[in-house]
């Protein structure tokens, strides 16, 4: 009972193999990539990340920054490895693909507690067990899991934004600038100071320009889906096609990823009515992504509509937009906020499920769930009583949320302060909120940490138990 199995190489199953194994148990992490790819990955390398390069903000005072907070305190291997990886966007924490990926792979692969695998896993293992084999699981294990949870599945497409060469962008009509001025290190540009140093290039877009683009967008063909779940329309709401949005009204997108707040051209002074944020996609500064362009348009059809956008008027496209099918268990039905497969589930067995095959958006609940699995899973080998994390912690909150939300309406969710019990006495401004609910979920992380009966859980939260460190890391009140 001191060996445990991991299914799935990607970000949950990293997290989960290195948190058992620091717990004092033997792993076998199960790949199948790069004997057998998925129709989106393009490497056999370990947390290969396939959207977007960007892990979210990482301001602690907001929700996705608070779980990146809760993580480190964890002692999360993904946190560690993102900040070694790291390029500049702004009060984001950005990666660059390749390093991210291989310093994931290579402290896995060192690890002398964990054997990775690399074969493809047809049938749920005996023994203590965790499933992160995320939305691209195979067809021979999602039939396994079918005939084990009887085909209570929730299927969702997800696309994936182009991405250009720096060289290609044309910086007569493009502009570097932060939204609201905000660098990557938490400094502002003053006023009087020359804005042209953001991490983000800005394509500004007029009224007339926007309007020119969207009639393009709402006629532009898209690729064939051939799989019968397309007739349900069902897309993530946190990760729509830019076609979709358009869709949904003419000025969705201008109050969507291409909002144009907290921007200004420097060529008139004055906010564009919209605007195409790239953001750096690798160490180098070659690459940029469309953020947030996620789309199923056909290739040339592609190549037309985004030269449209100024600045990508000559753009060199070194990989455009793609959708691929999503597979997720319905988990309100199926787990406990300890991401174990309930008892009463197709019957007692010692299984976990982690990462975005449970329905937690984004790279970093992703990695969360899969920390918490491998604590647990090393626990239940070990004998131990499973961990229930706090619900006023943001990864405690977004667990009680996979584990018991309505089924009937289940969908993928990320980090965010609605997901946290409501404060005693709110005040009605927001920023307030926000950090008031921060300073209780760390101030309730550590506690629960103190008193646990992990030991390597208890040492690591001590390194950051002086909770006065983190005051300065909480952003003054904004002005603008």
């Amino acid at each position: 009972m001191n060996e445990v199995t991991v299914v799935g190489g990607g970000l949950a199953g990293s997290e989960a193999a290195w948190q058992a194994a620091q717990r004092g148990v033997r792993v076998r992490l199960f790949e199948m990539r790069p004997r057998k790819m998925t129709p989106a990955h393009t490497t056999g390398r370990l947390a290969e990340l396939i959207c977007s390069n960007s892990l979210g903000s990482n301001l602690i005072d907001r929700a996705p920054g608070l779980l990146k907070h809760e993580l480190r305190v964890y002692g999360s291997l993904l946190m560690e490895c993102a900040a070694q990886a790291a390029v500049p966007a702004g009060g984001a924490l950005a990666v660059d693909r390749e390093a991210f990926a291989e310093a994931v792979t290579n402290s896995i692969e060192r690890n002398p507690a964990i054997e990775v695998v690399r074969e493809e896993v047809t049938h749920i293992p005996d023994g203590p067990t965790v499933i992160a084999s995320g939305p691209l699981t195979s067809d021979t294990l999602a039939s396994d899991i079918a005939r084990l949870i009887g085909n209570e599945y929730l299927y969702f497409w997800d696309a994936i934004a182009p991405i250009v060469t720096f060289d290609s962008i044309d910086f007569g009509m493009a502009f570097r600038a932060s939204r609201y001025g905000v660098h990557g290190d938490g400094t502002v540009t003053e006023p009087g100071e020359h804005p042209g140093e953001g991490d983000y290039i800005n394509c500004p877009l007029s009224r007339d320009e926007y309007s020119t683009f969207v009639n393009a967008l709402l006629t532009a063909e898209t690729a064939v889906l051939h799989d019968f779940e397309l007739r349900n329309d069902k897309f993530f709401e946190g990760c729509l096609p830019i076609e979709v949005m358009a869709r949904r009204g003419r000025d969705a997108l201008a109050y969507g990823p291409m909002r144009p707040v907290g921007i200004k051209d420097p060529r008139s002074g004055h906010r564009p009515y919209a605007v195409v944020q790239l953001r750096q996609d690798n160490a180098t500064g070659s690459l940029y992504n469309l953020v947030g362009f996620q789309t199923n348009l056909k290739y040339s059809e592609q190549d037309r509509v985004l030269r449209l956008i100024p600045g990508l008027q000559h753009a060199e496209f070194v990989r455009y937009g793609q959708m691929h099918r999503n597979t997720f268990i319905n988990s309100p039905l199926l787990l406990d906020a300890t991401l174990q497969f309930k008892p009463g589930a197709a019957g007692k067995r010692p299984l976990f499920f982690a990462g975005q095959i449970i329905g937690a958006e984004g790279y970093v609940g992703n990695a969360a769930t899969g920390l918490l699995a491998g604590y647990n899973v090393a626990r239940m080998a070990q004998g131990q009583d499973l961990l229930e994390l706090p619900r006023t912690t943001m990864l405690g909150a977004l667990c009680h949320y996979i584990a018991h939300s309505d089924p009937a309406s289940f969908q993928p969710m990320k980090a965010a302060y609605g997901l946290l019990p409501p404060l005693s006495d709110p005040p009605r401004d927001k920023r307030i909120r926000s950090r008031l609910y921060t300073e209780r979920a760390i101030h309730d992380l550590h506690a629960y940490l103190a008193n646990s009966d992990d030991a390597l859980s208890r040492a690591i939260g001590a390194e950051w138990s002086d909770t006065s460190i983190l005051l300065p890391m909480l952003p003054k009140e904004d002005k603008r």
